[in-house]
């Protein structure tokens, strides 16, 4: 029995996903070292806490790609996990732990912890299923599609207020990947992109109406600087385009082969946030196009081998799960390599499996396990003809 389930897991996922988290492993160092040097720490600093985080991390994987996928489908675990993720992110107004302008994180000493990267998880196995669940009325607009909708916009709210937009339209996008992927005619779903647009309008209106001081509370000089630095980050280089700028001189530097290994130069104090949010400059200075491309081709392999795991789900749910994952992983891909190269405004998220920190690299570990045991369950199911059972 064990031998067969162990047969029956895609082992082509789970090595690469593996090799991106080393990768990441060995970058985290390369980009790290110069920062602890000049925070007067060991130069492997922040190399052995992504250590830790990856042994914790692997711990994790394992788990759940042992756990069976469909007790998540329970009631008794979707309502303690939705209430259980609308509370922490009431409770991070009150004992969050405030850096770089948002309140986001809780903190245990030396460690600290983002919900927001844990609500990623409630949110596609709670959208998953419900969605699931409602199948056979999918287009009912009150009973089908508003009330896990409602969820969803909490959530986001919850955490676009902390400030972390970046976090809660990744979040957002990925709930729009699992409804649309939920079997909902195009004429629901078009309503329900009127019924946004419509609320989108709304608050913007409100937003104009509001006394001076509300409104720059709302629309801050640093969340219109990020705008600007985007627009024209050459014209105001030493300020706000000074990430951006930097970015450019890193990936620009690169060349095709890179500068070798360990030999970047915007790591020694010119380009902040080198060994998180903007890693993948490092790569391209370091490494060149083939680093990057390195990267790119892992996560695109990952994101089709999730999907076609969930085109294979014997279930709506397993489906719609890994679409959600795929989503998730694909979309902050997008805007964490947007905001580096220049592409889109920059916001502040980590790229997947590479960047620095522990509770995003939890989390993803996290997903893949729960891919990687939709994928055993259908395996086993189609190899030796056994029934999924809860």
């Amino acid at each position: 029995m064990l031998k067969k389930i162990l047969k029956s897991y895609d082992y082509s996922l789970i090595a690469v996903y593996l090799i991106l988290c080393l990768f990441g492993l060995i970058m985290v160092y390369s980009a790290s070292w110069s920062l602890a040097y000049r925070q007067d720490l060991p130069a492997d600093f922040f190399y052995m806490r992504q250590v830790k985080n990856l042994v914790i991390s692997l711990i994790c994987f394992g788990l759940f790609a042992l756990f069976p996928y469909r007790v998540y489908q329970n009631n008794k675990f979707l309502m303690p996990m939705m209430f259980g993720s609308v509370l922490l992110l009431l409770l991070i107004f009150a004992m969050g732990h405030t850096a770089n302008n948002a309140q986001s994180w809780f903190r245990f000493g030396a460690a600290s912890l983002q919900p927001a990267e844990f609500v990623k998880i409630s949110v596609i196995i709670y959208l998953a299923a419900i969605y699931a669940k409602k199948q056979k009325y999918i287009d009912d607009f009150n009973r089908g599609v508003l009330p896990p909708i409602f969820f969803l916009a909490v959530v986001c709210f919850l955490i676009a207020i902390q400030p972390d937009i970046g976090s809660a339209f990744i979040i957002f996008m990925t709930g729009c990947c699992i409804i649309i992927c939920s079997g909902m005619r195009l004429k629901t779903i078009l309503k329900l992109i009127g019924l946004g647009l419509g609320i989108i309008i709304i608050l913007a209106l409100i937003v104009l109406i509001l006394p001076d001081d509300l409104q720059k509370q709302i629309i801050s000089p640093t969340r219109m600087g990020r705008i600007t630095g985007f627009l024209n980050p050459f014209t105001d280089r030493g300020n706000t385009g000074h990430q951006l700028v930097n970015s450019f001189f890193a990936i620009g530097s690169g060349g095709v082969f890179g500068q070798g290994l360990g030999q970047s130069v915007q790591k020694l104090g010119y380009l902040p946030e080198a060994h998180t949010d903007f890693i993948i400059a490092v790569i391209a200075e370091e490494l060149g196009i083939f680093g990057v491309l390195v990267v790119i081709l892992g996560l695109f392999f990952l994101i089709f081998k999730i999907i076609l795991t969930g085109l294979r789900a014997n279930n709506p749910f397993g489906a719609l799960l890994c679409y959600g994952i795929a989503g998730l992983i694909g979309i902050q891909s997008f805007i964490n390599l947007g905001g580096a190269t220049g592409v889109i405004p920059i916001t502040g998220v980590t790229l997947p499996f590479i960047s620095y920190g522990g509770s995003s690299l939890m989390v993803m570990s996290i997903l893949i396990g729960i891919v990687a045991n939709v994928g055993m369950f259908t395996n086993y199911q189609r190899k030796y003809g056994k029934k999924e059972t809860n």
